[in-house]
């Protein structure tokens, strides 16, 4: 059972080595509760193939449902490092440009750029992130 303070998807094992566990996860849009998404065709199922790394300690099989779960916060600090801060990187840009450059091609331009700075800085900070971010395996 999930807790109030987690992030969880249901999925199945497709491979186990001694590194790392393969999960694929079917992610759902709102969609998928619909009645009329057969015929509507607007339906946005995507399968996610997640690898963690293997517990020696525990046992699972090939083809065994899962919980893939991660704390609530760690959700939030994704959502802050992908959405919520490139757009204040780029609002502010453009405010602090407007008065020095008057073409506003020019001025979205080098907004763009410094977002672009930004997701740069993100990738070569990416093994350090993928430290902080940890997923883990739960039984149903």
């Amino acid at each position: 059972m999930a807790k109030k303070n987690e992030i969880v998807h249901t999925g199945k094992i497709i491979e186990i080595n001694k590194d790392f566990t393969t999960i694929e996860i079917l992610v759902s849009s709102a969609c998928s509760t619909c009645g009329a998404k057969a015929m509507c065709g607007m339906s946005e199922d995507k399968e996610k193939l997640i690898m963690l790394p293997t517990d020696p300690y525990t046992v699972y099989q090939v083809g065994e449902e899962v919980q893939v779960a991660t704390k609530m916060s760690m959700g939030l600090k994704a959502v802050w490092i992908s959405y919520v801060i490139p757009l204040a990187v780029l609002m502010i840009l453009i405010l602090s440009l407007s008065p020095v450059i008057a073409n506003e091609y020019a001025r979205g331009g080098f907004a763009i750029a410094g977002v672009a700075v930004y997701y740069f800085f993100i990738w070569l900070l990416r093994d350090r992130l993928a430290t902080e971010f940890v997923f883990y395996i739960k039984k149903d």
